[in-house]
């Protein structure tokens, strides 16, 4: 395991943050860490790196405690913060050339560029990163993070402030980095994205865990399967009952009401009626999947 938390408890202060946390991260998985504003995720993460120590309970990142560790274990980890911090006289090039002197890397200009285009980030040649939009600044602390090619990645709300298609990018950039066995704590507020990219998360609520594993195993578990409307403008091909993942639980003329197994995105769901001849117009989701349950647990936990 590239992560293990079991019981943490930390105070700042001599106030108590965090009560009872769990997670485990291993190797090519990409995990999401979800709750409230103020829940305890970012005190989380800080503990994971190694920069606050906890009152209790069991931290190990690569199999090392982070607080004792240390420098020994910075030059594996890649981190992208919620909130970063620039050299706004910079260019992207100087700035990722600097930080890949800090972890004694001799990468040359064509290294730059080419983590630069990893993330899709277009500057003009010169511009200077005060220039840069949000969503620049957001693909620079990414390319930042993958300089000294981590085999952990700590990202805390990476896709804020980049439209859809930067969304998209950022996503498939992850996915491919999993897929080279690097693992992912992704603690983000864009359900979306986990419902993507992740298979398994832990919530927090008020500095504990009130949920952590596969998102399908949790979903069937709260009772929280994903129902959405379909319009069709015609009959379907295929008959529901031959189809897998999808069971229809009504029929209203022209609309028809399914629960989508946790084990399938909506998406490939929808390929495989069209595919199968359902001549879907309009989706609606009316209920349930992650966001459901999200809310369920997390409210439940205010209650």
């Amino acid at each position: 395991m590239l992560i293990e938390i079991d019981g943490l408890r930390l105070s700042i202060g001599g106030v108590p943050i965090l009560h009872d946390v769990r997670l485990a991260l291993g190797e090519g998985e990409i995990y999401g860490l979800l709750g409230p504003n103020g829940a305890g995720k970012s005190t989380t993460i800080a503990a994971a790196l190694g920069l606050l120590k906890p009152d209790g309970g069991r931290v190990r990142v690569f199999g090392k405690d982070p607080w004792m560790a240390g420098p020994e274990i910075y030059g594996g980890i890649g981190v992208v913060p919620e909130q970063n911090g620039f050299y706004d006289w910079m260019t992207a090039e100087e700035y990722l050339a600097f930080f890949a002197q800090l972890h004694r890397r001799d990468d040359g200009p064509n290294k730059m560029r080419e983590q630069i285009a990893a993330v899709g980030l277009e500057p003009r040649p010169g511009q200077a990163i005060g220039t840069y939009s949000r969503g620049m600044r957001q693909r620079l602390s990414l390319a930042r993070a993958l300089v000294a090619e981590p085999k952990l990645l700590v990202l805390d709300e990476p896709t804020n402030g980049l439209d859809p298609r930067g969304r998209r990018d950022i996503h498939d950039l992850l996915i491919e980095l999993a897929g080279r066995g690097v693992g992912i704590l992704l603690c983000t507020h864009l359900l979306d994205d986990v419902d993507r990219l992740c298979r398994r998360v832990g919530i927090i609520a008020e500095g504990r865990t009130v949920a952590e594993g596969v998102i399908a195993d949790l979903v069937r578990s709260e009772r929280r399967l994903a129902r959405f409307r379909l319009r069709l403008i015609g009959q379907p091909a295929t008959m529901p009952t031959e189809i897998r993942h999808v069971s229809v639980v009504a029929h209203e003329g022209e609309w028809w009401i399914v629960d989508l197994d946790p084990e399938v995105t909506p998406d490939a769901a929808w390929r495989e009626l069209l595919f199968r001849g359902w001549p879907i117009a309009e989706i609606r989701r009316e209920s349930g999947g992650l966001d459901e349950l999200y809310l369920a647990l997390t409210e439940r936990r205010a209650a």
